[in-house]
C-alpha cells in the first residue's frame, strides 16, 4: 500500500476501488459514448403546515438543467446540475433562486500515467448547530444556507522499473452564504458562520509491491493547507510516513506504517469595541482585526504509527482495519466492500481525521468516482444526501451537519448500500458522525473549543420502471443531531416523499407528487407539513 493511499484511507475511509479491483475493462470502457440530457420543467407545488391549517404556500418553480454521463477511452464524468426559479404568490415572501448540483470528472492527460481530476458541488447545509433543520426548504427558510464548492487538480501513476511512483495535487474552493439561524435556546448567540476558503492539498509516494522482495514497502509525504476568509483562520499539515506489506496468504497481508507529522491551526481575533465584545458585520459575520496577532487553537507534532491487516479473499470483497496513535490519542479506521454480483454492492468506511469545512467537502468530492447515481427531493428538487456507484458511494451528512468556521476532529462509519434487480433499483445511505471543535481561548470563539457534536443519518430510496411510459420513486430519512452545546435542544428531522412519472409525449413527462416533513427541536413546538407537486418535463 502506497503512503498516498494510506493517507486517504486515513482521512476518509474510502479506498475501495483499488482493493475490490472493479474497474471496467478498458474494451468495454472503449464502446462507451457520451450520454448528455439537457431538460426544462415547470412546477406548481403546494406546501401546508399540518399544525397550522391556516399556513399553506403556494408557488411555481421553472427549472433548467441537465443529467450528463460520459465514458470515453480517455474521459470519464458524471454531471446532475440544475438551476430553478422559484415565484411565490405571498407577499411577504421573495422570489428564489436555487442551485444544485453534483458533479465529477477526469481526463487522461497522458493515457495511465497522468490524470486531471475535477469535482463540484451545490447543495444546501445548516447554519447552526442548535438551529431547526427544516428539509423541504422553500419560503421563509431559517437556518439554512447554500453552499458551493470546487476543486481540481492533477493525478500521477506510473512505474520507473519494478518502482511504484505515485504523486498528486489538488486546489479547491468553497463558499458558504449567509442566512438566518432562525431560533436558538435563550441567552445563546449564534456561532461563528464559514464564509470560504481556498484549499491545497500535494502528497507523493514511491514503493514495490511484494514480489522482488517477501515484502512491499513505500515512502511518502503530504501537506495540506486551507485559508478561510473568516478571521484569517489556518489550516496546515504535513507528515512523512513509511509503510510495509507483508503477504501471510495469497488473500491476507499484515500492513504497517510510521511516520512524522506536524498539525497547526490557527486564527486571528476579532475587531472588539469598546466593552471588548467582538463586532458583527452587515453579514452577520465577525469582523477580523488583521493587526491581531495568529492564536493557536491547536498544535499537534509527533510520531504517528499504525498496524492492521488487509483481506481479499476475492475480487468481490475486500476488507482494511488499522489501529494506531494520531492526533494525540489512539486512532481507529478502516473500509470494508462487498460485489457479490453486478446488481448489489455494499461499502463501509470508518474515518479519522482532522479539516475545516472546506476542505473536508473537497475530501469527499474527491473520493466519489465519476460514475454514480444522484437522486433528488421530487419536491424541493434539491439533491439527496447521498451518491450511489457501482465501485464507489458517499453520502454528506457528515460534512453538511453544520457550516461553522472553526476546524475539528471528525470521527465516524458510514455505509452505503445499492441494489439493482428486476426493474427495481434501491439504495440505502446510514452513518454517525462526530465533531471535536478547534477554537482559541483568547480569541472571539473561544466557546465553540473543545465542543462535540454527534450526527446520527439514514437515508432509502428506492425506484421501479412500471412500463415502457411511467416509473415512480419513493425516499425517506432521518437525521438526529446533538449539538453539543449546554442547554441547547436536540434536533431530529424525519421525513418521506414518493413520485410518479409518466411520459406524455416523446421528451415530454408529467410528475406527480406527495411528500411529508417533520423536524423537532426539544423545547420547541415539532414542525409537520405537507407537499403536493404537479410538473412538467421536457428532455432534449
Amino acid at each position: 500500500m502506497t503512503a498516498n493511499l494510506t493517507r486517504n484511507v486515513v482521512k476518509y475511509g474510502a479506498a475501495l476501488l483499488p482493493l475490490l479491483g472493479l474497474g471496467v475493462p478498458a474494451a468495454q470502457a472503449r464502446e462507451r459514448k457520451a450520454d448528455v440530457a439537457p431538460y426544462i420543467e415547470i412546477q406548481q407545488i403546494l406546501v401546508a403546515d399540518l399544525k397550522d391549517g391556516s399556513d399553506v404556500l403556494t408557488y411555481t418553480s421553472v427549472a433548467a438543467g441537465i443529467e450528463s454521463s460520459i465514458q470515453t477511452r480517455g474521459a470519464e464524468a458524471q454531471v446532475n446540475l440544475r438551476y430553478e426559479r422559484r415565484f411565490f404568490y405571498q407577499d411577504n415572501l421573495g422570489d428564489q433562486d436555487v442551485i444544485t448540483g453534483l458533479a465529477r470528472g477526469g481526463v487522461q492527460l497522458v493515457p495511465n500515467v497522468l490524470t486531471l481530476e475535477a469535482g463540484g458541488i451545490a447543495t444546501r447545509s445548516r447554519v447552526d448547530l442548535r438551529g431547526q433543520a427544516p428539509s423541504n426548504t422553500v419560503g421563509n427558510i431559517d437556518n439554512v444556507t447554500q453552499v458551493y464548492s470546487v476543486y481540481a487538480g492533477p493525478n500521477l501513476a506510473t512505474h520507473v522499473g519494478a518502482l511504484d511512483v505515485n504523486a498528486s495535487y489538488r486546489i479547491g474552493y468553497t463558499k458558504v452564504e449567509n442566512e438566518s439561524t432562525g431560533a436558538l435556546p435563550p441567552g445563546q448567540l449564534p456561532i461563528d458562520v464559514f464564509d470560504d476558503s481556498v484549499s491545497h492539498s500535494a502528497s507523493a509516494s514511491v514503493g514495490m509491491q511484494p514480489g522482488d522482495l517477501p515484502f512491499g514497502w513505500s515512502v511518502g509525504g503530504g501537506w495540506e493547507r486551507e485559508d478561510g476568509g473568516q478571521l484569517d483562520q489556518r489550516f496546515e499539515g504535513k507528515y512523512v510516513r513509511a509503510d510495509v506489506t507483508v503477504p501471510v496468504s495469497s488473500s491476507l497481508a499484515l500492513v504497517g506504517g510510521v511516520g512524522y507529522e506536524d498539525i497547526e491551526i490557527s486564527e486571528r481575533d476579532a475587531v472588539r469595541d469598546n466593552n471588548g465584545v467582538p463586532v458583527v458585520g452587515d453579514d452577520g459575520r465577525l469582523v477580523t482585526d488583521e493587526t491581531s496577532p495568529r492564536l493557536l487553537s491547536y498544535d499537534q507534532d509527533g510520531i504517528i504509527w499504525d498496524a492492521g491487516v488487509m483481506w481479499r479473499p476475492s475480487r468481490r470483497t475486500s476488507l482494511e482495519a488499522r489501529f494506531g496513535q494520531r492526533y494525540g490519542s489512539e486512532t481507529y479506521y478502516g473500509s470494508f466492500g462487498y460485489r457479490p454480483n453486478q446488481n448489489m454492492a455494499l461499502n463501509i468506511s470508518v474515518y479519522d481525521t482532522v479539516s475545516g469545512f472546506g476542505n473536508l467537502l473537497n475530501d469527499n468530492l474527491a473520493n466519489l468516482g465519476t460514475s454514480f447515481s444522484s437522486t433528488r427531493n421530487p419536491l424541493s428538487g434539491e439533491l439527496n444526501g447521498c451518491a450511489f456507484g457501482q465501485t464507489s458511494s458517499l453520502c454528506f451528512n457528515d460534512v453538511l451537519q453544520s457550516a461553522a468556521s472553526s476546524s475539528f476532529r471528525a470521527r465516524g462509519v458510514n455505509g452505503q448500500l445499492t441494489y439493482n434487480t428486476g426493474g427495481w433499483n434501491a439504495g440505502l445511505g446510514a452513518g454517525y458522525a462526530r465533531r471535536r471543535y478547534f477554537a482559541s481561548q483568547l480569541g472571539a470563539v473561544a466557546a465553540v473549543d473543545g465542543l462535540v457534536d454527534e450526527n446520527y443519518y439514514a437515508s432509502m430510496s428506492i425506484g421501479r420502471q412500471l412500463d415502457s411510459y411511467s416509473s415512480f420513486d419513493a425516499n425517506i430519512y432521518a437525521n438526529l443531531l446533538d449539538s453539543g452545546f449546554v442547554d441547547a435542544p436536540n434536533v431530529l428531522g424525519i421525513g418521506a416523499n414518493a413520485a410518479y412519472y409518466r411520459q406524455i409525449l416523446p421528451g415530454l413527462q408529467g410528475t406527480a407528487a406527495v411528500g411529508l416533513d417533520s423536524f423537532q427541536q426539544d423545547g420547541f413546538d415539532s414542525e409537520i407539513t405537507a407537499s403536493a407537486l404537479l410538473g412538467l418535463r421536457y428532455d432534449f
